[in-house]
């Protein structure tokens, strides 16, 4: 394989000799310039992998030699990191068209991170255009044979297209069901809500909730479970036909968007996808699973402002649907009364209230147990509950959490818990010893609260509770990453001796400099997306590069669902530190006698481990 090469564009020799001296473990090919007019005539000659370019030059500066290159087809793709050492710079060059930079004074590790990254990358599309010239080949030669039944025609063309699109395909499809993911399903909903009024094309929103999906999944195992996803995605597909717009949001849960603003044709399919489940048998060791679903319709027009509208009257009909029986067809009817629809959308507005003034809300705790480290105490993640008194059961935070968002009530919850958890282990002595950390989420709109460090170190002072008892764990979303007082915040918090955690890592808005800006010190694999490596080697290639960044920067991680002894056994021997699912410990009420059988058990994590 050609080595990879990097030009180096300085109008300094002793910064040209100090970048040559640090890339020389890389092993890397450099070549170099010493102006913006002397590169381009190298590139005219030669196309480097990487350039590393110095902003201020006599002449052309870098910021100009940049802007030219890419006006040129040839160099449009080409990764261009600048030097500088003005922080001003950085902004403008990634403005015109830079990739990344580095601050002067030169960091060799800054450096070397940053190369080795493009590197890697490098190596990467190399493997995938070479896979993908085998994979040409080979549909060319099962054309010509005319041997090869539809069935495998199609696998190779799936395969090839997979190949081709593997990065973007990560991004937005989920490999269970193989249709899009949540992610993807809420830019599409987007695009389609934010289209200029001559250009709105109108649509239906069909939410399916299996009816029987647990019961396989519990009885016979996860792979039942996903084959039992994939056989529905398939029937979904072939009912809605080529036009429609189908993701998996959750467990036992798709949504399709269908583009026609008739009900009747709409209501079509909707009944036929109700018909098929009704008569649908999956079948798994010798056993048989009648398997139905309940749908809920939402007509997404010109009245609809936000996906979160969208899911929350889809949540509106389904939760009607299934109070009223289930596996059934429900529809969010425009003929009802609007003050009616408004009052049921407040209900969970004052539910969440009165959750919040009564002490409605319930603390549960999952352990999470080490997978190559000895135990040094237990630790654990707080996890809420709403108790309902009405029919003295308990909500799990998928039902109300979109509600606490949307009436901005999530900031109270959070602060809620953390309260919760501090009271507690206050008023335990001897589990605030024997716990070494828990582990406690925080949201998107509670980290915009410039005053969170102070309520959390007002709260830790009033309950005497040890800052490293804390551990805040921040899912990646598109609002923390682009909220410049995120990173201060976090800083403020890590300050006061916690812990910061991202959870869910390897989906979303994930990016490897996410982990190197922000202060975080422990990573969280996303578990829907890490449990799928016993049977996807592009699942198994992320959540190890995933693994292998986290180790440079010394960062552990925690993976997710672990739900068997054999997943816990490979995420052992990929070197994954902690693991945390069904397979240690089932979430139950944060109590005194909870905690102790916890600790009691603990030898179980020390001998599955």
């Amino acid at each position: 394989m050609r080595a990879f090469t990097v030009l180096i564009v300085d109008d300094v020799p002793d910064n040209i000799d100090v970048l040559r001296k640090v890339l020389e473990p890389l092993a890397c090919k450099v070549s170099v310039a010493t102006s913006a007019e002397r590169a381009l005539s190298i590139l005219e000659q030669l196309t480097p992998d990487l350039i590393l370019l110095d902003v201020m030059m006599p002449g052309m500066s870098g910021f100009d030699l940049c802007r030219l290159l890419r006006k040129d087809t040839r160099f449009t793709d080409l990764p261009i990191i600048f030097v500088t050492g003005r922080t001003d710079d950085i902004s403008q060059g990634f403005a015109v068209g830079g990739n990344d930079y580095i601050t002067k004074p030169i960091n060799a590790d800054e450096v070397i991170v940053r190369v080795k990254h493009h590197q890697e990358r490098h190596t990467l599309l190399t493997q995938l255009r070479s896979l993908n010239n085998e994979l040409e080949e080979r549909v060319r030669q099962r054309t010509a044979e005319l041997v090869t039944t539809n069935k495998l025609l199609r696998e190779e063309i799936n395969e090839r297209r997979y190949m081709q699109d593997r990065l973007k395909y990560l991004a937005e499809h989920d490999f269970v069901s193989r249709t899009h993911n949540r992610k993807a399903l809420e830019s599409y909903v987007v695009e389609l809500i934010s289209s200029a009024p001559e250009m709105f094309t109108p649509a239906f929103y069909i939410s399916i909730d299996l009816s029987r999906f647990r019961v396989v999944n519990e009885s016979c195992g996860l792979i039942a479970g996903d084959e039992l996803l994939s056989e529905a995605a398939e029937m979904i597909s072939v009912i809605t036909g080529p036009s429609a717009f189908i993701a998996r949001l959750s467990g036992d849960s798709f949504a399709v968007i269908y583009p026609t603003d008739q009900l009747d044709i709409v209501a079509t399919v909707a009944n036929q996808l109700h018909e098929e489940f009704s008569r649908f048998t999956f079948s798994w060791d010798d056993r048989q699973f009648d398997v139905g679903a309940t749908i809920a319709i939402v007509k997404i027009d010109q009245t609809v402002t936000s996906f979160d509208q969208v899911l929350m009257m889809a949540d509106e009909v389904m939760y009607s649907a299934k109070r009223a029986g289930g596996q059934c067809v429900r529809y969010f009817s425009d003929l009802d009364n609007q003050a009616n629809q408004k009052r049921a959308r407040q209900n969970w507005a004052l539910r969440l209230i009165d959750a919040l003034k009564y002490d409605h809300f319930r603390v549960y705790f999952q352990q999470i147990c080490p997978l190559n480290s000895e135990r040094d105490g237990v630790h654990m993640e707080a996890l809420i509950r709403l108790y309902d008194p009405e029919n003295d059961g308990l909500i799990f935070p998928d039902s109300f959490l979109f509600a606490a968002e949307r009436y901005q009530l999530i900031a109270d919850i959070d602060r809620w818990m953390i309260r919760k958890v501090c009271e507690f282990l206050s008023t335990n002595p001897r589990q605030q010893q024997q716990i070494k950390q828990i582990a406690i989420n925080l949201s998107a709109t509670t980290l915009r609260d410039s005053h969170l460090a102070d309520y959390i170190q007002d709260t830790l002072e009033k309950y005497a509770v040890s800052p490293n008892k804390l551990c805040f764990e921040v899912t990646e979303t598109e609002q923390i990453i682009h909220v410049n007082k995120t990173s201060s915040i976090l800083e403020r918090i890590k300050q006061l001796g916690c812990s910061i955690a991202i959870d869910d890592f390897g989906s979303g808005y994930s990016s490897f400099s996410y982990l190197r800006d922000f202060p975080f010190d422990h990573i969280k694999i996303d578990g829907i997306f890490a449990r799928e490596i016993e049977h996807s080697d592009a699942s198994l290639a992320m959540v190890q590069s995933i693994l292998d960044v986290a180790k440079k920067l010394n960062k552990p991680c925690v993976v997710e669902f672990v739900e068997n002894q054999s997943l816990a056994e490979r995420y052992k021997s990929m070197g994954i530190e902690w693991g945390q699912g069904y397979h240690f410990h089932k979430p139950e009420p944060l109590s005194i006698a909870n905690v102790e059988r916890c600790l009691t058990r603990s030898q179980l994590c020390e001998e599955s481990s």
